[in-house]
């Protein structure tokens, strides 16, 4: 589950992470009252405002209607209400979403801390996640932080670093300063960075992230360590464990098909090809989605409608692989062992006559308990889906409807 950055940064906030102090608002008569505050809190007079949405690449980005960054410098409360009106209600485009891009509903108001002083202040990039490959947690880090760091990653892979942690020991001190010391800092920085880095991991692992990625920690000119931006990554599977981190989820940045189709306790991924697909387990979705490729076509998503395939769940499936316009036929591979075969049968008959004219045919290979009275049923339904018994078969009907379309 992803969270917006200000969620993010009151994570951090709360594992003694220092952030870049700031409230989220969702106007420009709201941005105001958030902006005076921080003036008679924290003294700055620029405020920086951030557009909220689950991209990256925001300061890269521009809002449609305006042309305004998604990344914006207030020099002063009487620009604030301009700069968020520039924001706030318009689509922010990125490189990480489509040519539409996201509806901005909300702005982080947050305080400046590239404030003047005795040295410049200066970014790094740090993120946390698992390598899949060593099943170790991992600190990746660089001191070619901000907007550029994928071009860093490329041009100049030597400036990134890694920090390999043992999650049976944890982060041990030494890993903490040698970040700091790769990062080339010193003194009162090297300490800052230390305590940083620490307590970044610690929020890691305390809320069972899948990521965290600051980009960038900032160096003020007074040598304190910040974390100037948030993107954080939840593990879904143990959002159970944090009932407030799942209330933070904010659907209306998800794609709306995802969203339904987790409702109905589907497991529902969109993929780019042509031959929808109705299943029950992964391991059958993943052989069903070969077939499809073998046979000369593309599977359009991977959809598990798990060990309960009655009617309802059976047409809800249907509606949402329906919704995908270069859907030319759909593959329903069900393997009856949990549920009756003839009832999933009779569900797909039942859902078939509920949606109405489906503009697709529907190739059915029903297999196990019940599979013949399952076959009969659908071959005298009367309605466009065609059953198969073995998979060649399945994989033969998906290639005539394919050639044909």
């Amino acid at each position: 589950m992803n969270l917006h950055e200000y969620q993010g940064k009151s994570i951090l906030s709360s594992y003694g992470v220092a952030i870049q102090r700031g409230e989220v608002a969702a106007s420009a008569e709201e941005a105001m009252i958030v902006a005076k505050k921080l003036n008679e809190e924290t003294g700055t007079e620029w405020f920086i405002v951030k557009a909220q949405i689950h991209a990256g690449g925001r300061g890269k980005g521009a809002v449609k209607e305006s042309g305004s960054s998604g990344v914006v410098i207030a020099k002063g409360l009487n620009e604030v209400s301009e700069k968020v009106k520039g924001i706030v209600g318009g689509h922010l485009v990125t490189a990480q979403t489509s040519k539409s891009g996201k509806l901005v509903r909300k702005v982080l108001i947050a305080e400046d801390v590239y404030y003047p002083g005795d040295e410049e202040p200066e970014e790094y990039y740090m993120s946390v996640l698992l390598n899949r490959e060593t099943s170790k947690n991992i600190i990746m880090y660089s001191p070619e932080g901000g907007m550029n760091i994928e071009e860093v990653a490329e041009k100049t892979p030597e400036l990134i670093f890694k920090e390999e942690i043992d999650p049976k020991v944890g982060i041990q001190g030494f890993q903490c300063r040698k970040v700091a010391f790769n990062l080339g800092l010193s003194g009162k920085a090297m300490k800052e960075m230390a305590k940083f880095v620490k307590a970044l991991y610690s929020a890691y692992e305390g809320c069972d992230a899948s990521m965290f990625e600051i980009n960038p920690v900032l160096k003020t000119s007074d040598s304190r360590i910040i974390a100037v931006d948030s993107k954080v990554s939840l593990d879904g599977n143990a959002l159970y464990r944090h009932p407030d981190y799942a209330a933070l989820r904010d659907t209306s940045e998800e794609d709306p098909i995802d969203v339904e189709a987790g409702e109905a306790g589907l497991n529902y991924v969109n993929l780019d090809g042509n031959v929808g697909c109705m299943v029950n387990g992964a391991g059958l979705a993943m052989a069903t989605m070969d077939i499809i490729k073998l046979s000369g076509g593309n599977p359009a998503n991977f959809l598990d409608v798990g060990g309960t395939a009655d009617a309802e769940r059976v047409e809800t499936a249907f509606k949402i692989i329906l919704r995908d316009p270069n859907v030319k036929a759909i593959l329903v591979n069900i393997f009856g062992g949990i549920v009756r075969c003839d009832r999933v049968a009779n569900g797909v008959v039942q859902a078939y006559k509920n949606i109405g004219n489906i503009p697709v045919p529907i190739i059915v290979r029903l297999q196990g308990t019940n599979a013949v009275e399952a076959k009969e049923i659908i071959d005298k339904s009367g309605l466009n889906v065609h059953s198969a018994i073995t998979l060649q078969e399945a994989a033969d009907c998906v290639k005539q409807v394919v050639a044909k379309n």
